[in-house]
């Protein structure tokens, strides 16, 4: 889930150290929650040839604590190949978190039993996926029992956290500047969140926006997720620590707080307007954790929430105090091990009759799931998944419904929407006509490679569509060049797959399935747009001769000329191409000299390429590195041979964009 109310919550997952000089600049990004940025700056540095292990951790991190458990795959599939003995176990599980996230059932599994080896016997998420495969089957079981429809006020950005507020529903969205100021939040880039109000259409399918909620609450920071009183005269609400000011921990962090507010009329508006007033923050908060999401019982009263506060099993789990009088509670208490987990319980919901909230604990089809947990005399019972296609492979939350009614609205970051979170309303089938299951199933994988060097391709989006060109389903290369589909196709089906890749010419391919239960094996081929680019460890390069420079000297020879004119003329060719240029020496002569040495190449080359009439803004670096990034072992007072040397005398053009 990319919205950024987890954003307080999440911090107590970010517990492993990290500490290099060489990421300080990064890892202050990444501390201030601001992971788009921070994984920029963590893949720059992967880019450079840095696959150390904690480089890798912390770029899949960045895109794991933002959601992206596609891109985060990549980084800890590396790093768990590369360092598997050395890795903390927390890696492990993050590692078959991702692969769940990314349809990968059957390695997730695999990756959780090393896990459970791994971790310290007390940690309770051994437990809870003790009995995974076959917990896992049940819900891939489950019979489908939702119509989903994404709605009209769903944005680009994150729409999320319905509530039902007499006829109509509260949400919560970081609307762009078409409606209001835009003010950005660095975590995803995004506009910060504020309630809004909206209209339900008569057979609450779908809603219309209407306007801003209240100008009291929302703030210039996030307010999301909120409920009301029985007789909707009292709000509680989520907010940044935020009255006049952000409030901050020890650490420098601002935390989430429960915030009420009752309904008055505003003496001062002409109109005698109901406004919500005497916002006031509610006791159990804290300068040290975050509270937030709150949904209260039907009788008015019990109020349920979710925190991370001393006591939590899990990352966050669920909470319940007693609404007393005169805005007073009792203490918190935990809902316990049957509700909550070592995982994040989230986005709670009561009704009369059961608890559903979000979880990424409990076993699921990826991210979070929505959960149901029956209440029966008090108590509430072992939650149960609620399946596809309400949940998806990603983020699946923010789950309210009218229960004598059937119907209600779920969010979830889910392909095929609109933007980050979308709002979907839904409709319950109790009675649930027994869905035909064919005997033969085909499931498709395959691997993308170069057409012409056989090389596998990493990050190639992989689309599969059925025979009348409908999406069924997308993905992307593995760090292998693997990919596998997730997606019953029936057997004896004809289906096509593209491939795409960014420097690449798409290819297409057909195939049918097999007339019996099997796998179906598709490789796919692609070739770069021009004979002269290349792939090389995830970067397209250009590949051309060795640029010769005289000893001691970067003035551009004939021969470096004739080979640096290929570049001219394919950058020509591909207008929009932009490049880095880098230049390399090797370990002799003093480090400094060495440096300043390749800083006159790599300038000298750069400054030819704009003199046969390529744009100077189409060149975003051209920087040397002198001997500092060797491709053999021939550093200082190592016996190499020349030819060994040469091998570090080197230009290389690196390509940004086409």
């Amino acid at each position: 889930m990319k919205n950024i109310i987890t954003l307080s919550f999440i911090l107590i997952s970010v517990s492993l150290s990290y500490g290099q000089e060489t990421y300080k600049a990064a890892d202050r990004v990444f501390e201030k929650m601001q992971y788009l940025d921070a994984a920029k700056m963590y893949e720059s540095k992967l880019g450079k040839g840095d696959y150390s292990k904690e480089l890798l951790q912390k770029a899949g991190d960045a895109h794991y604590f933002n959601t992206n458990m596609a891109k985060a795959n990549k980084w800890y599939d590396i790093l768990i190949s590369d360092y598997l003995n050395e890795v903390d176990a927390e890696y492990i599980f993050r590692y078959a978190h991702t692969l769940q996230g990314i349809g990968e059932n059957n390695s997730a599994k695999k990756w959780m039993k090393i896990f459970a080896k791994r971790a310290k016997q007390n940690d309770k998420r051994i437990v809870d996926h003790s009995e995974s495969d076959v917990v896992l089957e049940n819900v891939l079981s489950i019979k489908p029992q939702f119509r989903l429809q994404n709605l009209s006020i769903n944005t680009k950005n994150s729409d999320f956290g319905p509530m039902y507020y007499k006829n109509k529903l509260v949400y919560s969205s970081a609307l762009d500047s078409s409606y209001y100021h835009e003010r950005i939040y660095n975590w995803n880039n995004q506009p910060y969140l504020s309630f809004y109000l909206g209209r339900i259409n008569a057979v609450e399918t779908d809603v219309k926006f209407i306007e801003e909620f209240s100008e009291t609450i929302n703030t210039k920071y996030h307010e999301a997720t909120l409920a009301f009183s029985p007789d909707n005269q009292k709000v509680y609400f989520t907010r940044n620590n935020y009255i006049d000011e952000l409030g901050r921990d020890d650490d420098g962090v601002n935390h989430l707080k429960l915030y009420s507010a009752e309904l008055s009329v505003d003496t001062l508006s002409k109109k005698n307007r109901k406004e919500w007033r005497n916002i006031k923050e509610l006791p159990f908060n804290s300068e040290n954790y975050s509270v937030g999401h709150p949904t209260v019982s039907k009788d008015g009263k019990k109020l349920y929430f979710v925190s991370d506060m001393p006591g939590t099993i899990g990352a966050t789990d669920i909470f319940v105090v007693d609404i007393l009088n005169d805005d007073e509670y009792s203490t918190p208490k935990n809902l316990g091990p049957k509700v909550n987990t070592s995982g994040r319980e989230m986005f709670p919901f009561i009704t009369d009759n059961s608890l559903y909230f979000a979880s990424d604990g409990h076993i699921g089809l990826g991210g979070l799931d929505v959960f149901e947990s029956a209440l029966t005399s008090n108590t509430f019972q072992k939650p149960t998944n609620l399946g596809a296609p309400l949940n998806s492979q990603l983020d699946d939350f923010s789950f309210i419904i009218k229960e004598e009614e059937n119907i209600g609205f779920v969010c979830s970051n889910r392909e095929g929407g609109k933007g980050d979170d979308d709002i979907y309303s839904f409709e319950r089938f109790q009675a649930i006509t027994p869905v035909k299951v064919e005997d033969c199933q085909q499931f498709v994988k395959g691997y993308v490679s170069n057409s012409k060097t056989g090389e596998r391709i990493p990050d190639a989006t992989v689309t599969l569509y059925n025979e009348k060109d409908v999406k069924l389903s997308q993905t992307q290369s593995r760090i292998n060049g693997d990919y596998a589909f997730n997606f019953d196709l029936g057997c004896s089906k004809k289906h096509y797959i593209k491939v795409e890749k960014n420097g690449y010419n798409p290819n297409e391919k057909i195939f049918v399935t097999s007339s019996i239960s099997s796998e179906t094996i598709v490789p796919l081929d692609i070739e770069t747009i021009d004979e002269l680019i290349v792939e090389d460890n995830g970067l397209l390069k250009i590949k051309i001769g060795i640029i010769y420079f005289d000893l001691d000297k970067f003035f551009i020879r004939d021969d470096s000329a004739n080979e640096l004119n290929k570049i001219v003329v394919l950058m020509a060719k591909y207008p929009k191409m932009v490049i880095n240029i880098e230049s390399h020496t090797d370990s002799r002569s003093k480090d400094e000299y060495n440096l300043e040495l390749s800083n006159n190449r790599a300038q000298a080359t750069k400054n030819y390429i704009i003199s046969k009439g390529i744009s100077a803004n189409r060149i975003n670096n051209a920087q040397g590195f002198g001997e500092t990034q060797l491709i053999n072992k021939c550093s200082n007072g190592v016996s190499c041979t020349e030819a060994q040397h040469q091998l570090n005398r080197r230009s290389e053009f690196i390509i940004l964009k086409i």
